[in-house]
Order: structure tokens, then sequence, then C-alpha cells
């Protein structure tokens, strides 16, 4: 059985509810030192092209955190020059469209190789741990590791949604992906993390893989936090994923 899953805690939605009103409340970076005093490993934060949550300013006071900041953006020239200066511990290449929600499924990695190459390549060349958000696809994660890239997080949204939905066969054939895939990165040497629409059982039941080195967890947390403060969220989680990491295995 492998080691503790890490938690990364994703502030991106304090900053959601701070720019709702404007000024300068809820502070993101107090909810990251909040995140890390209770227990977070390190802070996920995506700045967008059209800030519509986190500000460059945040990125900059997130940075000097002492927790890591693992930075999730574009690939476009912008972001990886912001990166390159600010050299965060990782950074997390997502694909982004101007009028989504959230993050919607996984980079192309196949079909847009060549442009994500030089993002990449100057990206470790700058120190940074990369890591590309994909689809639980071994094709895609062989075209992440011929990349370069050392991590893949992969995506558990669709999973999440068939849960939620209460489509057992669904959900069934997605946890089956997730887990082929991640055996099959760690085949290939990547360090696999995963994330998106994770809540407490849904954690929990993703830990049970030994492969799964880390979580990104931010919405749902931040949601708790409402009603149960976001120490107490994260404590509670943690004891979620202690309990899958305890008992490896398929998905109840």
């Amino acid at each position: 059985m492998s080691g503790p899953v890490r938690l990364g805690v994703n502030v991106d939605h304090v900053a959601t509810i701070r720019n709702a009103r404007g000024g300068a409340l809820p502070d993101p970076v107090r909810a990251a030192r909040a995140a890390i005093a209770a227990g977070a490993d390190s802070i996920t934060a995506h700045l967008r092209e059209d800030r519509r949550h986190i500000r460059d300013a945040d990125i900059e006071a997130l940075r000097a955190l002492s927790s890591p900041l693992n930075f999730e953006m574009a690939a476009t020239p912008e972001m990886v020059a912001l990166a390159v200066r600010l050299r965060p511990h990782a950074c997390c290449l997502v694909p982004e469209r101007r009028e989504e929600r959230t993050t919607e499924g996984g980079l192309d990695v196949v079909g847009q190789k060549d442009a994500l190459r030089p993002a990449v390549a100057a990206l470790r060349e700058a120190g940074i741990r990369v890591s590309l958000f994909v689809e639980p696809s071994l094709p895609v994660l062989e075209a992440a590791a011929g990349l370069g890239a050392p991590v893949v997080e992969l995506h558990t949204g669709t999973w999440c949604e068939a849960l939620a939905a209460g489509d057992a066969a669904k959900a069934a054939a997605e946890f089956e992906r997730l887990r082929s895939a991640a055996a099959g990165g760690a085949e290939l040497d990547l360090e696999i993390h995963a994330g998106h629409g994770l809540d407490y059982a849904s954690a929990e039941a993703i830990a049970r893989l030994p492969e799964i080195a880390e979580l990104n967890i931010g919405h749902f947390l931040i949601g708790e936090a409402i009603f149960v403060g976001l120490g107490n969220a994260i404590a509670r989680m943690r004891k979620a994923m202690e309990r899958g990491r305890a008992a490896p295995g398929e998905a109840a």
C-alpha cells in the first residue's frame, strides 16, 4: 500500500464570492492560510484569462506563503511568462474556454501536443513541476509522458456527475476508466493526481486507488465551509481520504 494521499485545496471560489460584490473580502489568501493550518498540503489557484475569480495579485500573495502553490493555468504565452517569473512549486495546465462556468474536461493532449510542448518545456526549464489535467485515457497519458510532463491530474468530473445522478452503471464504468488510467499512468512513471467534483464520499473512493498521490478539491470544500467552517471541512475531508487509503480496492 502506498503512502498518504496529499490534499490540495483550491481557493478560487473564495475569490468568486469576493468579486461578486467587489472590494477585498473574503480574502482568498486568508482562506489559504486557514487551509494550511487545517492540514492542506498545498494550495491550488486558477488564474483565468478573464480574471473572473483569482487575480494576479492573489497569485503573487499565494506564491509567498510557506506551502506549495499549484498554479492552474492555460498554456498561453501570458500565463507561461507569469509562471516563469513567479516560479510556483507547480503548474497544472488546463483547458480554458471563456464561456464555461468551470473547467470542462481534460486537455486535448493528443491533438494539441505541438502547442503544449513549448509551454511544458519552458516551465520545466524554470524548475516548476508540470502537471496536465487530462481525461482518464491511456493514449492521453502516453502523450503526456511524451511531452515530458511528470504529473497528470485525472479529470474525475464525469464520474462524480454519474454518482450525483444516481447512474450506477455509468459511475462504475467511469471509475473503471479512472482505475485503469491510474495504473497505466504509473507504469509510464507519471505521478497521478485527481480532481474535479469530488466530495467526501468520492474522495474516499478514489483514494482507494494506490497510484493516487494527490487530490485537488475546491468548490465542495468552500461550499461546506459556509456550514461547518473551512477547518472542519478540511479535517473531515482528510479523514475520508485516510479511510480510503487504508482500504484500497474497488469503489463501493
